[in-house]
């Protein structure tokens, strides 16, 4: 029983969710902007706060926290040169979820998870 964990398991194994939510969450850091399912949309949430709170500390410690969890060492400089003048005066909420229509195949509601100005 997996009362009251609050871990989304996305129907798949622990290794293959973790590479999953870390390919999403850094073409969400690329992008701006991925369209997913509405349940991984909501996991990427959680992982990309993360990750753009502790570009806006802008330490060593967690810039090496960031260079282990994103994928593209370019990105996390970019990012870590951007948040703290985008994202300065906001705590936390620096994602947006917007549902879009179901999928045509499998009908799997659908979002689009983008980050905010």
């Amino acid at each position: 029983m997996r009362h009251q964990c609050r871990v989304p398991q996305l129907g798949l194994p622990a290794d293959q969710r973790k590479a999953l939510l870390r390919s999403l969450t850094t073409e969400l850091l690329r992008h701006g902007q991925i369209k997913t399912t509405q349940t991984r949309a909501k996991a990427v949430r959680q992982e990309a706060e993360r990750i753009i709170t502790l570009a806006k500390n802008g330490s060593l410690a967690a810039r090496r926290q960031a260079m282990s969890y994103i994928y593209d060492k370019k990105l996390v400089h970019a990012l870590f040169e951007q948040a703290p003048s985008r994202y300065g005066n906001r705590n936390g909420g620096y994602t947006r979820i917007v549902r879009t229509i179901n999928r045509r195949g499998d009908n799997a509601k659908m979002a689009i998870i983008e980050l905010v100005d």
